[in-house]
């Protein structure tokens, strides 16, 4: 996000900006309006998102420690979060450096890779339901990176994405 609208202050130093660029900067104040609309929905709405994942996730891996399960899950509201705010951002780097770098250690440590896939591929199809094609794409590119990241898959989306 800053380095558009850096590189859109800098050509305006030393004249007023030509109409592409206005255009340029129209877009971005319209991309922005909409990732904030999205972040703001994640935002109000993450118990709503969670609790069904939660209770999935208790069904499906019923047989696992259900602190381990915990830990997963506050994973992933970390996660949504730092996805949520690198899309508002427009910056992959921001959600690589906030969260994906520590935290990919400490999940292949505990060795909770198939916990943090169902966890994943939940949250992915649950979102895709909550919200219209249009907000969805902005925040699954950080979904998927985070996928791609942290759990060391391609992106060869299982749910359909």
């Amino acid at each position: 996000m800053q380095s558009d609208i850096e590189n859109l202050l800098y050509l305006a130093e030393d004249h007023y900006l030509k109409r592409l660029e206005i255009k340029a900067f129209q877009i971005y104040a319209a991309s922005l309006a909409k990732r904030l609309e999205v972040y703001e929905y994640l935002r109000d709405h993450e118990i709503d998102i969670f609790q069904p994942i939660a209770e999935e996730l208790s069904e499906v891996h019923a047989a696992e420690d259900p602190q381990l399960l915990e830990k997963a899950l506050k994973h992933w509201l970390s996660i949504m979060r730092y996805c949520a705010m690198a899309m508002l951002l427009n910056n992959p780097e921001y959600l690589q450096r906030s969260v994906l770098e520590w935290l990919t250690e400490m999940v292949q440590a505990h060795q909770m890779q198939s916990l943090e896939n169902t966890i994943y591929d939940l949250l992915f199809s649950h979102l895709k339901e909550l919200l219209p094609p249009e907000q969805f794409a902005l925040i699954k590119p950080f979904l998927s990176q985070t996928q791609t990241t942290l759990l060391g898959e391609k992106i060869l989306n299982t749910v359909g994405g």
